[in-house]
This record gives C-alpha cells, structure tokens and sequence, in this order.
C-alpha cells in the first residue's frame, strides 16, 4: 500500500468528520441490530411475526433488544487494525492488510475464548471488552478464513468459492480514510476481503462498498458515489458482476414504490454485490434513516447484513444525529462504538500529535499497541 496525500483539517472539518465517522460505525450496528430478529425470514414470516407493516421497531434477539452480531463485531475490529496500521507505520513497518489481518484474529480469539486474557499486553482495549465474546452465529467462511495464522491474499486467497457478503459488511471503515485515494481504499479493501471470501466477486463488492462510503465521508452525494465507483470498478478484471448489480439499483429507483419485492430482487442470491447494490438502493430511496433501514431489513434475505450495509451508507451520509435516538438507546454496546469512533477521528486528524519520532503518548500506544 502506497503513501497518501493527507487532509487539512480546520476545527469545522474535524466536528463534521467525527460525525460522519460515529455515523458509519452506529449506523452499520443499528442496521445490524434492527436486521437480526428477522435474518433469513421470508417476508410473509416477517409480517406474520410482527405485522403488515413488517419489522419497523429494534425486536429482541440474543435474549435483549439492540443485540448485534459479527457484522458489526468486525467493523470494530477494522477500525482497530487501521488505527494500528497508523501506529505501527512509526517503526517503518506500513502493509495495512497485515495490520487488518492481525486484528482480524484479535476478533476470531473473541469467539474461541470465553473473556479477554488480561496478560495480553499487546491486544489493545478493544479486545478487552468483555461484550464482544459473544459468539453472535459467524459465517464458516470468517472462522475457516481466521482460524489459522496464514494470511489471505488475492493471489491466494482464503476459501475462493465464498461470495458471501460478510467482508463487504465489514469494510465501511475502509472508506472512513479520507486522506488516502480512492483507489488505494478499494485496493485495501479487496485485499482485505481474500482474507476470509477469496471469490473475486466478494472482494469487489468490498471494495466498491468502501469507495462509495469514501466518497459519502467527503460529503458526496449517493448518487456520485455510485459513478465515481463505476470508473474504479471499469479496470478490474471480474467487475461485471458488481457494476451490473449497482447499474441494477439505480435503475430501480425509477421502477415504482419502494418494497420489498424490489429489495430482494436486488439482493438476489445473497451474495455480495447483491445485497451492496441493495443497501445503495435503500439508501438512495429512503426518506430518511428509519425509512432506509427498515426498508432494508425486511425482505426476503439476509436481513441483518442488508441492514447493516445500508446504515454505514446512511450514516456516512448523513452523520450521527440523523440515526434514530431511540434505537441507539437500546443499541448493545454503544459506548464502545462511541470510544472507538472518536478514537479513529482523533488518529486520522491529529496522530502526529499523539504519536510519532518526536515522542509518542503513552496511553495512546497502550490502547494501539505497535506490537
């Protein structure tokens, strides 16, 4: 991974970027929250369980309301690994997908051991929040892909065959670095993605997910993101898929009222492209958060990763207010969310204020270890 050009960052800047950060990360565990009591229900079940409207409040699920799942889990361990990667670049050492990798382990011990082993100097704080051992049904893909110290690569990916979405679930963060090019955010994230889904489909819908959440950070518009995404795409060998499903949702805006039908027509299969072409149609349609999200979440198909998707679309837009207050009230594990958001915003504007050649923070480097 190359070096990037960096912003400039006024005080005005930094508010609206922690914002819009706070916004991914809470609207992907919203989103994940509000999609799991009705994952893998049709919509009949949806609506036989909770109305003719369908799902349109937080249900409980994992015994409470709010309660999230490894969707979420690994966003917040992506967040972990580039702010490490950050740290870490200090000692001369700069390969991001490493970082990632390692943090990416830090997530799979969560759901091998039964709490955070304390004599683990060099797990950092997240991996010592005892709420994220909660083994919240991951994929066989992310415990295959993880279960070993080999690291995943596109030209040796873990398990070729999955197109599953859960790498583009995890890949919002990837988007959240401003100062870097876009195409060095797709190339992080594609590689990143062969860690655990080394099909080339679902690296692409990774990668194309965190360019569109990249440009939405920078104050884009959806609709800008798409086609700005469209030239990235256009130069990868294997892209056809993931243009046609995101061409696919943009003409579905101009087809009628927004349903489910049209949802799941888009989310397809369940494969990647699939439900990222989803979730950018849900949140090119919705009149506002709660409308996008509870559009994404009831259909007939992954409800929790659609959701999810869509509330780090939605919240990258739009920032943290706009998500709803009563939802995040309930959220499951909100104040890590919080710490980690802001975290991630003071390292990406001021981290050569807490670390660097001329002297480092010591409680910064105990929260990110450059181990």
């Amino acid at each position: 991974m190359g070096a990037t050009a960096g912003a400039v960052w006024g005080r005005t800047e930094q508010q609206d970027f922690r914002s819009r950060v706070r916004g991914t990360l809470l609207g992907v565990a919203v989103g994940d929250a509000l999609g799991t009591p009705v994952d893998g229900l049709t919509i009949g079940g949806i609506r036989e369980a909770h109305g003719a409207e369908g799902l349109v409040d937080l249900a409980p699920a994992y015994g409470r309301r709010g309660a999230v799942t490894h969707l979420t889990q690994l966003t917040l361990f992506s967040v972990d690994g580039l702010i490490r990667a950050q740290v870490r670049r200090d000692t001369g050492a700069w390969h991001p997908p490493t970082d990632l990798h390692r943090a990416y382990l830090r997530w799979a011990a969560t759901q091998r051991d039964w709490g955070p082993d304390e004599r683990r100097k060099e797990d950092g704080w997240l991996a010592r929040e005892e709420w994220l051992y909660a083994r919240r049904e991951p994929s066989r893909a992310l415990l295959l892909g993880l279960g070993d110290e080999t690291m995943g690569t596109p030209e040796a990916p873990k398990n070729p065959g999955e197109a599953g979405p859960e790498a583009a679930a995890r890949s919002a963060p990837f988007g959240l670095l401003v100062g870097w090019e876009p195409q060095l955010v797709a190339q992080l994230a594609v590689e990143c993605a062969a860690q655990t889904h080394g099909h080339p489909t679902a690296a692409l819908a990774a990668g194309a997910y965190a360019v569109i959440v990249h440009a939405l950070a920078l104050g884009e518009s959806i609709d800008a993101a798409v086609q700005r995404t469209f030239g990235l795409l256009a130069v990868r060998p294997g892209h056809q898929p993931v243009s046609e499903a995101l061409q696919h949702a943009l003409g579905a805006v101009r087809q009628g009222m927004p349903g489910p039908e049209r949802v799941a027509e888009l989310s397809g299969a369940g494969t990647a492209e699939g439900l990222v072409a989803a979730a950018v149609y849900c949140a090119l349609v919705a009149a506002d958060v709660r409308h996008g999200l509870c559009l994404a979440v009831n259909h007939d198909g992954p409800s929790a990763a659609t959701g999810a998707l869509t509330g780090g679309l939605l919240g990258a837009l739009h920032g943290e207010t706009a998500l709803p207050p009563g939802w995040l009230a309930e959220l499951e594990g909100r104040p890590t969310i919080l710490e980690l958001a802001d975290d991630f915003a003071m390292e990406m504007t001021q981290g050569p204020a807490l670390h660097g050649p001329a002297g480092s923070s010591p409680g910064w480097l105990a929260r990110y270890p450059r181990a």
